[in-house]
């Protein structure tokens, strides 16, 4: 035994020496890279073999799981983390070196002449697409027990998000075949990234349902698994509290359908069927299907290897704006900066003023709503060398301003919006501006919430009536 276990045996902590006899080789090799990454405190509580036998073997089924489902395993997870953790006790600025500017894009205006080549492209081009729906999470926050795609996406006929969706792309599907004729008809792939929390109730929504009408082949699911909570600024693994052989697990982020694609291989398959383009929408936005046509026209007709679709935003409106960063070392990158930090960030770098509205009544930053269009070749040559990894932060709730202790456990997060960051220079990314009332209506506040926000804002315009809302 000790020549497979090796010189690392001696350093081990000797809760988890006596307990090896239990555990196969693979488990030992797993146990072995928590020690090589600092994560001795995990063993501490081990009793003596033949106590929770079952449970410790579970424990190490859980760390290979996270530590597969994560590029470049927890080794990378944990260094990444003591890095970002790092800069995050230090106040380090993650936009420190970069200029900002208004990045070039396409401002449609609905029903004019532009408007209608670029959807007649876009149609044109949507047999050549394929779509994928970040679909991970509850409606919790919105007062429902449900998952948010079972929504009603309208209080008419109570069509759910997701048939609604569905019955979008297959009328595509039809008007592309249509459009382009003397083409074989075209299924339209849909893949859905689910979580833990939404990938059955999403399954059964679909069988229940006959799949809204697709064709079941069309559907592919994609669960995003969690990742491993941190207790402290040395990316120690935080235990669960009710469970010493359970590791503390949140989301990652919807950055997450970027390695699900890579390591589900799907997209191969779409390149070897001649597909293009890869559309990525959320979960409760029942206009987007309305602007994607022409949206999809831009893509295709200025060759953008990344299309933001975006709204009109007003300055310092709570929503992020596409913004084109220039660092000092000549770096550029055209990308989502948040509302709270792109007004500092234009005060920091010679606009005294920060975010201002221009002639047009809005800010020059469009404002970002989350849906993406890539080209798919330059996506899967990416993807080649980043195995979908999309860069991360971690936000920590510190107990006090000495930021040496957390509130409770916090992890490192990715959003899908940041694949512009890893992008070279040559890369061709724009951005697509609709009407807010055509592009842009999601679900984010709960009846209450919703009602107050109604409320107020018609005081905002000054009306002098009252709204009645069930």
């Amino acid at each position: 035994m000790a020549s497979q276990l090796g010189d690392w045996i001696a350093s081990a902590p000797s809760t988890l020496q006596k307990n090896l006899t239990i555990l196969s080789p693979d488990q030992i090799e797993v146990a072995k890279m928590l020690l090589d990454i600092g994560q001795t405190h995990v063993f501490e509580h081990w009793p003596e073999p033949g106590i929770d036998d079952d449970e410790k073997k579970a424990f190490l089924d859980q760390v290979t799981r996270l530590n597969t489902s994560y590029p470049g395993g927890l080794v990378s997870y944990v260094q990444n983390a003591r890095r970002l953790l790092s800069d995050s006790k230090a106040g380090k600025n993650p936009f420190d070196g970069f200029t900002p500017s208004v990045p070039s894009g396409e401002i449609l205006t609905f029903g004019d002449d532009n408007f209608l080549m670029m959807e007649e492209a876009g149609i044109r081009e949507a047999r050549n697409a394929a779509f994928v729906l970040v679909a991970g999470g509850l409606g919790e926050r919105l007062g429902y027990n449900g998952i948010k795609l079972a929504l009603p996406s309208e209080s008419t006929t109570g069509t759910c998000f997701l048939q609604r969706y569905i019955e979008s792309i297959l009328a595509l599907q039809e008007a592309s075949r249509r459009l382009v004729q003397g083409q074989s008809a075209t299924q339209i792939p849909l893949v859905i990234m689910t979580s833990d929390d939404t990938h059955e109730r999403t399954l059964k929504l679909l069988e229940s349902n006959s799949y809204f009408g697709m064709i079941p082949s069309q559907v592919k699911l994609l669960k995003q698994e969690k990742v491993a909570c941190l207790d402290d600024n040395d990316a120690r693994l935080a235990v669960d509290p009710h469970n010493k052989y359970r590791i503390q697990t949140k989301p990652h982020g919807h950055g997450d359908v970027h390695s699900l694609l890579y390591s589900s291989g799907l997209l191969s398959v779409w390149h070897d069927a001649g597909l293009k383009w890869v559309l990525f929408f959320q979960d409760t936005n029942g206009l987007l299907f309305k602007a994607i046509p022409a949206s999809l026209g831009v893509s295709s007709t200025k060759q953008y290897h990344v299309n933001s679709l975006a709204v009109p935003r007003k300055a310092k409106e709570a929503i992020g704006g596409i913004t084109k960063l220039t660092h000092t070392d000549g770096r550029t990158m055209v990308i989502n900066v948040e509302y709270n930090q792109l007004d500092p960030l234009l005060r920091a770098t010679g606009s005294p003023d920060g975010d201002v509205n221009c002639e047009t009544g809005y800010s020059p930053f469009p404002g970002n709503i989350n849906q993406l269009i890539l080209e798919l070749d330059s996506y899967i040559e990416e993807l080649k060398k980043t195995q979908g990894a999309i860069p991360e932060f971690v936000n920590p709730k510190y107990k006090d301003s000495s930021k040496t202790s957390f509130k409770s456990s916090t992890r490192l997060e990715c959003m899908m919006q940041d694949y512009p960051k890893t992008l070279p220079p040559s890369a061709r990314v724009g951005f697509t501006v609709m009407d807010t009332w055509l592009a842009y209506a999601p679900v984010k506040n709960n009846p209450e919430d919703a009602a107050k926000v109604c409320l107020f804002t018609l005081r905002d315009k000054g009306l002098l009536f009252r709204v009645l809302i069930p």
